[in-house]
């Protein structure tokens, strides 16, 4: 007999427990008033109205085409 016939997983191998990935919030980027739907946030001007730019300390960036819109101090 060879030695992986009874030991053939080793420590730490094997199945990896599953693990549910969080939510997206994309509820987060509108606002309801009353029967209208607003945005809230600037959409990137070179991907068009679906892509937001993400909100930094100094600038605003869109994590798609790597657009960068420095803010004024």
């Amino acid at each position: 007999m060879s030695e992986r016939a009874e030991g053939s997983k080793k420590e730490g191998k094997g199945k990896k427990i599953h693990k549910n990935k969080p939510t997206s919030k994309k509820w987060l980027k509108y606002k309801i008033d009353g029967d209208k739907i607003t945005k809230i946030g600037k959409s990137c001007p070179r991907c068009g109205a679906g892509i937001y730019l993400g909100i930094h300390k100094d600038r605003l960036s869109c994590g798609k085409c790597k657009y960068t819109e420095f803010l004024k101090k």
